[in-house]
């Protein structure tokens, strides 16, 4: 039971109730779509968390994908500077016996989209795959040095 009065009409909230195991969605009674296609694919692509951090030698990138195998993923290279990282992860067969009590997995296809900065080399990406993890590697060209001319001061 919350601590915290609901605003909207008994409905209990994670926003106000710091105790409640329950997200609170904004958007669960918005008439975005009837499709449960397109709300699973939102809700895939919402969940393929990814990590880009750049170190001196190249732009690293983790993405979270549980339960996904690696030949279920794609990284590819478009226009020459796009890393794009797809992939889908499948619906759980049902059974007639099964009774579903929560469903928070998502799935559904997902695609996430970088655009890289000109010192990326992406004829270098490499990609692995480990524990539900892809790490993705992309090196960096050496920055080039600026050209510098000693002017002799006269006087």
């Amino acid at each position: 039971m919350s601590i915290i009065p609901s605003l909207f009409g008994g409905r209990r909230s994670s926003v106000f109730d710091p105790f409640s195991l329950d997200v609170w969605d904004p958007f669960r009674d918005f008439p975005i779509s009837s499709s449960s296609d397109v709300s699973r694919e939102t809700s895939a692509l919402v969940n393929a968390r990814v990590d880009w951090k750049e170190t001196p030698e190249a732009h690293v990138f983790k993405a979270d994908l549980p339960g996904i195998k690696k030949e279920e993923v794609k990284v590819e290279v478009e226009d020459g500077n796009i890393l794009q990282i797809t992939g889908e992860r499948n619906i759980e067969k049902e059974d007639k016996n099964d009774k579903w009590h929560r469903v928070e997995r998502s799935s559904g296809k997902f695609t996430r989209r970088f655009r890289l900065p000109e010192n990326a080399k992406m004829d270098q990406v490499k990609a692995a795959m480990e524990n539900g993890v892809l790490t993705i590697t992309v090196p960096k060209e050496e920055g080039k040095k600026p050209d510098v001319k000693s002017i002799e001061i006269s006087g």
